[in-house]
């Protein structure tokens, strides 16, 4: 079964470009990290608000307090997707990291992903 990917495209054939159902999860993943709290209409718990983190005076000391945030995030949207087992978010120069390691509730299938965003 094929997902619409995201961020949103067309692909070579001119058609909407799809993902894998693995790589849609990994995709709703990001959206939830990266989306700010009352960004998405009628969805104002939606997202766990990371880039906002970067402002923040503990900015080099983000990791725990930003773990336990973006957990119960993805467990509040995906929980019925995925077991999120871990998270790590660090900085590095500019740059915001996140590792999540979460499975896959339909298959039992474990994933570790990283994400990055750069911050201006």
């Amino acid at each position: 079964m094929t997902e619409v990917a995201f961020p949103f495209r067309i692909d070579a054939r001119g058609r909407t470009a799809d993902a894998t159902r693995p790589e849609h999860v990994r995709d709703l993943v990001e959206q939830v990290l990266f989306t700010a709290p009352g960004e998405r209409v009628n969805r104002p718990s939606f997202g766990a608000g990371l880039l906002r983190m970067v402002h923040e005076p503990a900015y080099a000391d983000i990791g725990a307090t930003t773990g336990l945030l973006v957990q119960g995030a993805l467990q509040e949207t995906l929980g019925h997707i995925v077991e999120v087992e871990r998270v790590d978010a660090r900085s590095e120069g500019s740059a915001l990291i996140v590792e999540v390691t979460y499975a896959l509730r339909a298959t039992g299938e474990r994933r570790e992903e990283r994400f990055r965003q750069e911050v201006t």
